[in-house]
């Protein structure tokens, strides 16, 4: 039975916080591309080969 993986919840950030700064190849995992859920909608984000990120809907 596939389970679908474990997705992290950030606590909510104090008022004027800084950014929360992620490595990118922390972030990929060593995979070229992931899918980023937001709300109802999915986002694709993927390492291109000129080794630029792009994010599409």
């Amino acid at each position: 039975m596939n389970h679908p993986p474990r997705v992290a919840r950030a606590a909510e950030p104090e008022a004027g916080a800084s950014p929360l700064v992620v490595d990118s190849a922390t972030l990929m995992g060593g995979r070229r591309e992931l899918i980023i859920r937001h709300g109802d909608e999915q986002y694709r984000l993927r390492i291109t080969a000129s080794n630029k990120l792009i994010l599409t809907k």
